[in-house]
């Protein structure tokens, strides 16, 4: 298993908290540095409207039969973890690497616009009675 650190988002506010990214691959997906950069900034990408909402995100790629090709056998696991609350994660099966990034990530935005969307709510936010 090859554990690399994507480093710190891209964004370009100083004042913002920066997310740490962490890219982990098993021993059949090239972890190398041009794969963690790309993947660095596509989920920081996909993640900057939720600001300084997300403090980290862990995410696990593998091959799930390495030596063997086949449909939908490249997986994506993303744990995020929001700021003061329980992490959450999501997964995708995909056949590329990419592919598999991509349906972790729409899963991932969905998952935390309902984990903040409820909290807002309870904060006062418009209801639908009003």
């Amino acid at each position: 298993m090859t554990t690399l650190t994507g480093g710190t988002s891209l964004r370009s506010d100083p004042e913002e908290q920066q997310v740490q990214i962490q890219i982990s691959t098993d021993g059949s997906i090239d972890g190398s540095g041009v794969l963690v950069d790309r993947l660095t900034a596509v989920i920081d990408g996909g993640l900057s409207r939720f600001g300084d909402q997300v403090t980290r995100v862990e995410v696990h790629l593998s091959d799930e039969n390495a030596a063997k090709a086949g449909p939908a056998d490249k997986r994506c696991v993303i744990e995020a973890r929001p700021a003061g609350l329980q992490p959450v994660a999501v997964s995708h099966d995909a056949d590329t690497v990419d592919g598999a990034v991509s349906g972790s990530l729409r899963k991932l935005q969905r998952q935390l616009d309902s984990v903040f969307g409820r909290l807002d709510d309870r904060k006062g936010g418009r209801t639908i009675r009003e």
